[in-house]
């Protein structure tokens, strides 16, 4: 059993006599700014329509022009009305079953920890990690009391559990109670090397003048919260401003990519910086922007405390770009010994920038080895993931099905 009936894709406007697909993606917890989960769940599901294995996409209403775009074979269901937490969470539970039941699917995907509890419908979810549980402290009051226990009973509830790394299946068994029948499968995240590859530098040099940045720079890319790390990276670089001896105009400032998250005012961080440093805020950047960003700096820093995968750091190898980053959790199983290592206190991560500016050949050798390291992650291989762990679940439910009827 396949994906859809005939094994084929359906169409984007479910045109009679097409096959439905078995399995609806339920995209409607995807934030408006496509970092993180909203980056998985768009380039899985473009990787399964590319290569024929369309699934029933249930989305925002405001959604579906993009996904229509990204995924032209895929059925696509609108849903108005449910941005907000609540709103979705409570659509979820009311409306996805019945979407996924009249768009004739037998197995929900939830990409996002929650899952429908009352379903006839096959569930599968991903959990991208475990950091509600070990580092409570880097997470909102909210999330902190509702993920855990959504975690818990979504681990109970679905048929098959997803991570992204081997290291996130880890940490959950150690706060979640191991179901030895139904083991995490890991399935890793990839990369879109089309757009994540080094960029000419034509290119560099207009995105350096468009978004006014210094001949050189440090990137950092990622949401400005506390797992990220950012106040301790600014020390940090502040600490090394002030060992400069070399000619101020060719300390590199330090540019900070990212929407804003919570509680983390880095202001007073920054105001402590001193000449020649120079700490830049560029906010979100346009994808397309992101690849002659990372490969364009002197090197790339991502000082987090725990990542369940480390998205940036496998696309700022892509891109040519050397990494320094922390041996945290997933980091070192996506990273390998195409970084190069810090602890995450910002005395550690000062002197290992000294070393990065300081080597020319190291920062070219992990530019070399990132971009060997990053070719084998692939969104069409997470795809393929995805598409096993189905098919393994929809035949173990034919089988039962053909038992209750024998």
């Amino acid at each position: 059993m396949g994906l859809d009936d005939a094994g084929q894709a359906g169409s984007a406007q479910g045109a009679a006599g097409a096959a439905r697909p078995l399995v609806a993606f339920d995209a409607t917890a995807i934030p408006n700014d496509r970092s993180g989960v909203g980056r998985y769940v768009e380039e899985v599901l473009r990787a399964l329509d590319a290569t024929g294995h369309a699934v029933t996409i249930i989305c925002q209403e405001s959604d579906v022009e993009r996904f229509t775009r990204l995924c032209p074979s895929s059925p696509i269901i609108g849903i108005p009305g449910v941005r907000g937490r609540l709103k979705r969470l409570t659509w979820e539970q009311l409306g996805l079953s019945r979407r996924a039941r009249k768009a004739g699917a037998r197995l929900i995907h939830s990409p996002h920890y929650t899952v429908p509890v009352f379903t006839r419908r096959r569930r599968v979810v991903t959990f991208h990690d475990a950091t509600f549980f070990s580092q409570p402290e880097a997470h909102t009051r909210f999330k902190r009391v509702f993920f855990p226990a959504w975690i818990r009973l979504s681990r109970r509830l679905a048929d098959r559990v997803l991570v992204v790394s081997a290291a996130t299946a880890s940490e959950l068994d150690r706060y979640v109670r191991p179901l030895p029948q139904h083991p995490y499968t890991v399935v890793r995240l990839g990369v879109d090397h089309d757009r994540f590859r080094p960029s000419d530098p034509a290119v560099i040099e207009e995105m350096r003048q468009r978004l006014g940045l210094p001949e050189r720079w440090i990137a950092f890319l990622g949401t400005i919260e506390p797992r990220k790390n950012v106040p301790a990276l600014i020390d940090a670089y502040a600490a090394s401003a002030r060992r400069w001896r070399g000619d101020p105009e060719a300390f590199p400032a330090l540019a900070l990519a990212g929407a804003d998250g919570w509680e983390q005012d880095i202001t007073p961080h920054i105001e402590r910086v001193p000449a020649p440093g120079r700490v830049m805020r560029l906010g979100y950047l346009d994808l397309d922007d992101l690849a002659p960003y990372l490969g364009g700096s002197q090197f790339v820093v991502y000082p987090s405390i725990a990542e369940g995968f480390g998205l940036p750091v496998i696309e700022a190898m892509a891109c040519g770009a050397a990494v320094l980053t922390t041996p945290r959790l997933s980091i070192p199983e996506v990273a390998g010994d195409a970084a190069h290592y810090t602890e995450p206190d910002a005395d550690s991560i000062s002197w290992a920038i000294d070393t990065l500016l300081a080597d020319d050949e190291l920062r070219a050798d992990l530019g070399r080895r990132g971009l060997e390291r990053a070719a084998g992650f692939t969104w069409a291989a997470c795809a393929d993931g995805h598409r096993a762990v189905w098919d393994e679940v929809l035949r173990a439910h034919r089988r039962d099905v053909d038992r209750e009827l024998a």
